[in-house]
């Protein structure tokens, strides 16, 4: 993440509490959703018990004023000396209120999506000729040098791609976190949701903004309502896009649930691909995705990215069912050293990479409910 000059409004901006202090944070709701003598937006139900920042040398009493190194320190909280500039920056809330998404989804988007390194798709697409593709954010704006490649931006996403008028290009607007922060700060200065607006693209899905549990609840408080600003904005642009959905409690996902029945998204998306171990699976992910596919309204079609393993995917499928839609890289890094995906999992066949990137396509796409 980078740290950016941002203007700090003297008044009329709530601001969480120093060293995580819920009894000083504007945002505290408290056990029985009433909050504390500083509460202004009762969003959070208080401070994460493993977070590594509450006790920072700038959360201090006696702390200077030089204790908060902003421009090395990547996380947004409390004690932060710009932390008012960030709250400005996104509208001086952290509710997702004033929020709308009004898009459409593409027809003819099929079940599963394969995503490739951005370059033309007609040699892997050959025996295919398959409906849609997606690239990955980082094969559009460029991670070393903060701006758009010139091949995305001198012609459409689809000419880029070499894919024929029926064939969707889909934009997976996720990637590490200094390629998305960057993004952020310079989308304003570079136009760089008008330029990607003007590539053309038939669906984007929006940056996801990262939650982890040792940081602090006004980073993801933050980094929630960024991804649906963010989303917001592509909106306006004239983009079919998709909004991220990420979360690390209960409350979470029930403000996202409000924001939903009111709103009326075309679809929400949601990213799994950075869940990778068992744990992290079984204790927060899965019983998210549970809770969503559960309570979300029954027309409501939901993107996942990342999935690959066969008993994951059927499990999403069984809860979720054909408004399902899955995207994978697997198919196309599998396929650069000539091996398939398969029931058994992984095999290294030492197959031609346009024929194993076919087979693990239909592979994974037959996981998943036709349309």
């Amino acid at each position: 993440m980078t740290s950016v000059s941002l203007p700090i409004p003297t008044v009329g901006v709530p601001l969480p509490g120093r060293g995580c202090d819920c009894n000083s944070c504007a945002f505290y709701a408290g056990p029985d959703g009433r909050g504390g003598p500083a509460t202004v937006e009762p969003l959070c139900t208080g401070q994460n018990s493993d977070c590594r920042f509450c006790g920072c040398s700038a959360a201090e009493a006696d702390a200077p004023a030089n204790a908060c190194v902003t421009r090395k320190c990547p996380i947004r909280c409390g004690s932060r000396t710009d932390i008012a500039g960030w709250m400005a920056d996104v509208g001086g809330t952290l509710t997702f209120d004033d929020i709308s998404v009004d898009s459409t989804l593409p027809d003819g988007l099929p079940s599963f999506i394969p995503m490739t390194d951005g370059s033309a798709v007609t040699k892997l697409d050959a025996s295919l000729n398959w409906p849609a593709y997606g690239v990955g954010l980082r094969r559009v704006f460029s991670p070393d040098t903060h701006t758009l490649y010139k091949r995305f931006t001198e012609q459409t996403a689809r000419q880029a791609l070499a894919l024929g008028d029926h064939q969707k290009a889909v934009l997976v607007g996720y990637g590490e976190d200094p390629l998305v922060e960057a993004f952020w700060t310079r989308r304003g200065r570079d136009r760089l949701v008008e330029r990607i607006a003007e590539q053309e693209w038939d669906l984007v899905l929006s940056c996801n903004y990262s939650i982890y549990g040792d940081w602090p609840r006004t980073e993801h408080l933050l980094n929630m309502r960024r991804s649906l600003l963010l989303a917001q904005e592509f909106a306006e642009a004239g983009v079919n896009v998709v909004p991220n959905v990420y979360w690390f409690r209960l409350e979470d996902l029930q403000r996202y649930l409000s924001w939903i029945e009111d709103t009326q998204p075309a679809a929400i998306a949601i990213n799994v691909q950075t869940v990778r171990d068992n744990a992290d699976w079984d204790s927060w992910e899965r019983p998210g995705l549970h809770w969503l596919a559960e309570n979300l309204p029954e027309d409501m079609p939901v993107i996942l990215t990342g999935l690959s393993r066969a008993n994951r995917i059927a499990e999403m499928v069984q809860i979720f069912g054909s408004r399902l839609t899955l995207i994978s890289q697997n198919p196309h890094q599998y396929a650069l050293h000539g091996a398939i995906m398969t029931p058994n999992g992984r095999e290294d066949v030492h197959a031609r990479t346009e024929d194993a990137f076919a087979a693990t396509v239909q592979y994974m796409a037959s996981l998943l409910p036709s349309r």
